[in-house]
Formats: structure tokens, sequence, C-alpha cells
């Protein structure tokens, strides 16, 4: 399966999933309650899959358009309700029963992501250790007093055992912008305690490319420019170079290592380079052209192929975050909270001009990360569901109307004033949020496409 079909699967798969928990959320408290649900859509348009089951006969569809669902309740401003189903109409129902239905939706996508967290680190978070490679100067980790060499332990009494778990430590201090207590260990293993400032960050800084960003560069073994595995149909297979070939030059000049070939083969998109490399003791000449990639930063090249790497190299940066079974839920909850928060307050920063509307991703950019991370394994792709999740409860719980936020709010407003919304007014908060809906999904489709396109 090419990466395009896997990117799509894993995107169908990933969505419907993280819908379905959430029109569940609907359906499953609005049973309890004694609604009579009449539908329940995976989807929108026309219908792949349908059947009615149950007492009620309640429809379930599985519709062509995975960019939503639905429940539909009986309820009196829709159609017609006879006299002895009124009791399970969703209009008639108390204020407080309302209010749980509606926040049922994104209330399990926050408990999904909370069991997937669970059985993350449950499984075990892989990871490498945040060992500190080269402190730029005058950035905030030289100011800080970081030095190469260094490991963080700690980001404001939290432990970090893998690098991702300081990135995101920092993440959030940095989004508060304010100053974190570090504890780091020495090669030695003598350890301090330092204070790093991040009160200056702004919001755009914050990235894949975030502790670049505050002069931490990782630790990275030296890494034998030896090609270990080669990509099918690419510029390296293309050309004849095989598995065990050790790359010696590049036009005349030496490569050092892997990042020192790497390099290279980044600043020569489409070129022809002349390589000498050696080959069971023998030394050959093959000329490889990378393939050109357009990014953001402009054309790099490729030649599709992965460095054989040293046993002894990974093991000694190799970390695991992991917990118990019993440890893990509050873990899990912990985490849940976090990236909850983290989202929001990331938001926020878009909403007030301090965070760039590029941070925006739509379903394009989705599907790209739901493909990478289902290829790579259960457990990144278990943490992209969860994020993913916690992204869909969160923007719901938005005061948008028309979606869960939107009617949850109306009922604030009914619960102190005393009766329901006017009608009127509901009808006008829907455009609004129609027209706020569409703009969004709009600038989502463009920061895609400028992805892809540059």
């Amino acid at each position: 399966m090419d990466n395009f079909a896997y990117a799509l699967v894993s995107f169908i798969v990933a969505l419907g999933l993280l819908i379905a928990i959430h029109e569940f959320g609907h359906y499953w408290v609005a049973r309890k309650l004694g609604v009579k649900v009449l539908r329940f859509s995976i989807g929108f348009g026309r219908p792949l899959w349908q059947r009615r089951r149950g007492p009620d006969q309640t429809e379930y569809v599985i519709a062509m358009i995975p960019l939503g669902g639905y429940v539909k309740m009986l309820d009196e401003r829709e159609e017609p309700v006879p006299p002895e189903e009124l009791h399970r109409a969703f209009n008639r129902q108390p204020l407080g029963s309302r209010f749980a239905i509606v926040a049922a939706g994104p209330v399990f996508n926050f408990l999904f992501a909370i069991l997937a967290y669970w059985l993350i680190f449950v499984l075990g978070v892989p990871g490498i250790k945040p060992l500190v490679g080269e402190v730029q100067p005058d950035s905030p980790f030289a100011q800080a007093g970081v030095r190469a060499g260094d490991q963080i332990l700690a980001v404001d009494g939290e432990a970090t055992p893998t690098l991702e778990a300081a990135r995101m430590a920092l993440i959030e201090a940095a989004l508060n912008q304010r100053r974190v207590s570090l504890e780091v260990a020495a090669e030695t293993g003598e350890k301090r305690r330092l204070e790093l400032d991040l009160s200056e960050i702004h919001a755009d800084s914050i990235g894949r490319q975030f502790l670049q960003e505050l002069g931490f560069s990782p630790l990275r073994p030296q890494i034998p420019a030896v090609i270990d595995e080669l990509q099918p149909g690419g510029a390296a297979e293309q050309a004849g170079l095989q598995p065990g070939d050790r790359v010696l030059s590049v036009d005349g000049e030496p490569v050092s290592d892997w990042m020192d070939w790497a390099a290279k083969v980044r600043a020569r998109p489409g070129r022809p380079m002349e390589l000498e490399v050696e080959r069971n003791g023998a030394r050959l000449q093959i000329t490889v052209t990378p393939a050109r990639v357009e990014t953001r930063a402009g054309p790099i090249g490729r030649v599709g192929a992965s460095p054989r790497i040293p046993r002894q190299a990974l093991e000694a940066l190799r970390a695991t975050q992991q917990y118990s079974p019993l440890a893990a839920l509050p873990a899990a909850m912990g985490k849940t909270w976090d990236m909850s928060v983290l989202t929001l307050q990331m938001l926020w920063k878009m909403l007030v001009g301090q965070a760039s509307l590029e941070n925006i991703s739509g379903p394009l950019s989705i599907a790209s990360y739901a493909g990478q991370s289902a290829q790579i394994g259960l457990v990144p792709f278990l943490s992209f569901l969860a994020i993913v999740s916690i992204s869909l409860g969160v923007l719901n719980l938005l005061p948008i109307p028309v979606l869960d936020g939107g009617h949850l709010m109306y009922y604030v407003v009914e619960f102190f004033k005393g009766s329901p919304v006017s009608e009127q007014t509901q009808l006008l908060g829907q455009k609004i949020g129609i027209i706020l809906l569409a703009g969004l999904m709009l600038l989502a489709f463009y920061n895609d496409i400028h992805r892809l396109f540059g």
C-alpha cells in the first residue's frame, strides 16, 4: 500500500473511531435518561450502510462524508410527536438532562484520551534521553547555565525521562511565558538546579523545532555513513546503491558521518552527485540525483536511504516512559488535562494574534499525521488518536452556536434567565456559527494546501 493510500485509510479509521466515540456519548446518555433516539449517524450525506435495530427501531447509518456525525432524537421542534411519546422528547427533558446529553459527546472524547494515554503509559512510551549536544551562545539555555553533555532530569519538579516529555513541559511553560526550574545532571553525575527564563518566548516559536529555538540541540551519536535500507523506487536504489555501502565522498568532498552525508544530499535537490562508496572492500564511483522535495523552508534533496545505526549508540540514548497499570491512570488523567489546557492556550494565543493561524491543520495534514503515526507503530498511533480526540473535545466545548458548546451556553443562559433562549436568537446564532465554522474550515484547507505546495 503506497503512502497516500495508507494515510487515507488511517485517516478514515481514526476520524471514524473518534466521531463514533463522540456521538456514542450523546447516544448513550440520551438513552439512559429516557430520550428516544431516532438516528445514530457516522458521517454526513448519502448513506453507505444503514440498519434499524432495537425496540425503538433506531436507524444506524454510516454516511459518505466522514467529517462529522450526529444523533437525531425525538424533538417537537423538528417534527410532530405523538402524545404518548411526549415524555421521551428531548425538548421536554429537564435542563440538567439536556445539559448532560449535549456535554456527553466531548466528555467521551476526553475519556477516550484518558484510556488511550493509560494504555500508552502501560505499554511504555519509547523515546530518547533529553541529553544536550550543543548550547547556542546567548540563548535562553545558555543564560540558564545548561552545558553540553547535561541531561534534563526534571522541569518544575516533573520528571522528564524522554526528550519529548521535556519538550512538552517546556512548551507549557512557554505558553504561559514564565520562568521554570530545571534539574540537570552533568556527565560526571553532578546534579544542578537552574532557572530558565521563558518570559520572552513568542507563541510563534513553539513548534517541532522549539528546543532549537531555545538554543538546545539534542546529543546525537556519530553514525557512520553506511546505508541500511533503501526506499523502493527511490533515487538511491535507482542509482545502484546497496545496503551496506559506506559513502566516502560526495563530489570529491569527504563524508565524515551520516549527518554530513544527509546535509550534502539535502543541499543538492535535483542535482547529480558523484559518490565514492566502499562495498565489500572495493571502491566504486556512483552517480545519484536526489529527488527534489518542496518544504516550507524551501526545496531539499532526498535519496530514500536510511542509516545503519550501531546497536550500542541506540542503547546509550534510548529511554522509555512507563508506569504500572495503577500508576498509569493518574498519569493519563494528568496528560489529558495538560494537553487540553495547551490546546485552549494555543487557541487563545491565535485569537489574540500572539500565535500564527498557520498552526491550524486541516484534513490533509491530519491524514498525513495519521498515516505516519500508524506506520511507526501502535503507541504513536494511539498518541495521535488521543491528541485528536482531545482537540475534538475542546473544540466542541467552545461557545460557538451549532457546536455542543454553543448549546451548553444557551442552557447556562436558560438557567439564569429562567426560560429558554428564543428561537430567533438561536437561529441568528446558528447562522453566525455556520459562518465561523466555514471560515475555519477554509483556513484549515488553505494551510494544508500551502504546506503541500509551498
